[in-house]
């Protein structure tokens, strides 16, 4: 099959990405109960109709009081008070504190009138009708251990904009002003295809040991790594090295709920590479034609039937960095999140290393805080492209420009922390 592809320059790491971002727009918002949001985009902005705290609360466990009363106390010398009574969380409080009195106040309980501190229960006896205090710290505080009402969130306040990312604590935020719903973009549908009439499933492993074939490791990785990412994916069965039964099954992929088509494999410039071929015949377009990086120089990314394409190379460590700097970002951005970039690290070199073409070089290494609190990198082990092991064992894509033959230990560059990498204490 001859090529019906015009080739064009290739473009840098920042050019793919513009160019990918440019078409990944928003995808139409839902109603979604709260319940069901973790992880999803805010489509407008959330405004609070309550103030919270709703009232002035204890911030400890221990006894309200008049500051007055406790000022000077310490061991040698306590400030004994009438406990008037007993304020629990969620229960009113119906006592006013006068000079000489106080009373026993829970976590997050409403403080009484009079009171203007809470002395904490370990500087006191504990006593019950009766207590003896025994420092005054907290009442020389400027909190005096009170939380202010409104201290979090006032009514009508904007607690979330829209493109925030609903995380746990949002999560939290946007359930204590009421939001049962909130009006979030819908998650983008994602169909991978895998080219390659070696590649079989982990099933079929006695193929792999009688040297027949390999397991498709990126039919695994890639869905994981979209899927951890906020997307919904559908895995198309491996394609054939046939133009037309490929052109045949990308059409139908294509014709039912997909936002955004990932093709591995078949786009570099062998006679069995026909995705690109293919996506031209289907009436696509490529508008990027090959990287300045490495690994993943062939990646390729356009658009197809109206749904953005993006080719990754078919390497398993290829299509895990490929997958990681640019396709991560367009499901955020299709997702319709305000952040969708990778935010760099700066990490420094723990050992040299290389970069010796003119490409963006994104080496596998592994993190570790030195002893003076920097972040330390060393390779993970050999860079291959073929070379999976040393991607899982990475905590980080360190990111160096070539061509130079040598970047000598202790130069700081940037690097793109993976999701583990939390181990490191980054």
């Amino acid at each position: 099959m001859s090529s019906v592809v015009e080739e064009r320059p290739a473009l840098s790491v920042v050019e793919t990405r513009a160019a990918l971002l440019a078409r990944a727009h928003a995808l139409p918002s839902e109603r979604t109960r709260l319940t069901h949001a973790l992880g999803l985009a805010l489509a407008d902005d959330v405004h609070a109709s309550v103030t919270l705290p709703p009232w002035d609360n204890a911030g400890m466990d221990g006894y309200a009081v008049q500051r007055a009363d406790v000022l000077g106390a310490s061991t040698e010398s306590p400030r004994t008070l009438q406990v008037l009574g007993t304020i629990r969380a969620g229960h009113a409080a119906r006592l006013v504190i006068t000079p000489g009195t106080c009373a026993r106040i829970m976590t997050g309980a409403p403080v009484p009138a009079g009171a203007d501190a809470v002395v904490r229960v370990e500087d006191s006896d504990r006593g019950e009708t009766t207590v003896r205090v025994f420092a005054d710290r907290d009442v020389r505080a400027a909190t005096g251990n009170i939380r202010p009402r409104g201290e979090d969130i006032r009514d009508g306040e904007r607690v979330a904009a829209r493109g925030d990312s609903i995380s746990p604590a949002l999560l939290g935020v946007l359930a204590s002003v009421g939001a049962a719903e909130v009006l979030a973009h819908r998650t983008p549908r994602v169909v991978i295809a895998s080219g390659g009439d070696e590649l079989v499933t982990v099933d079929e492993i006695d193929a792999v040991r009688a040297g027949r074939a390999i397991v498709s490791s990126s039919s695994y990785a890639l869905p994981a790594l979209l899927r951890a990412t906020g997307a919904e994916v559908r895995v198309l069965p491996t394609l054939p090295d046939d133009p037309e039964r490929m052109r045949d099954a990308l059409a139908r992929a294509l014709e039912h709920d997909c936002d955004l088509l990932v093709t591995t494999g078949g786009v570099s410039m062998g006679s069995h590479d026909h995705v690109r071929d293919v996506i031209t015949q289907l009436g696509g377009r490529i508008d990027v034609h090959r990287v300045r990086m490495r690994p993943g120089g062939p990646m390729s990314a356009g658009h197809v039937l109206g749904t953005p394409w993006i080719g990754l190379p078919g390497n398993p460590v290829s299509t895990l960095v490929t997958a990681e700097l640019f396709v991560r970002p367009v499901i955020r951005a299709l997702g319709g999140h305000g952040r969708v970039q990778p935010t760099p690290v700066m990490v420094r070199l723990a050992e040299d290393m290389t970069a010796p073409a003119a490409l963006t070089f994104y080496l596998r290494v592994c993190l570790e805080r030195a002893s003076d609190g920097v972040l330390e990198a060393r390779l993970s082990g050999r860079q291959g492209s073929n070379l999976l092991t040393s991607m899982a064992r990475a905590d980080a894509l360190a990111e160096i420009e070539g061509p130079t033959d040598r970047v000598p230990a202790g130069t700081m560059v940037p690097a793109v922390l993976l999701d583990h990498a939390l181990r490191v204490g980054v």
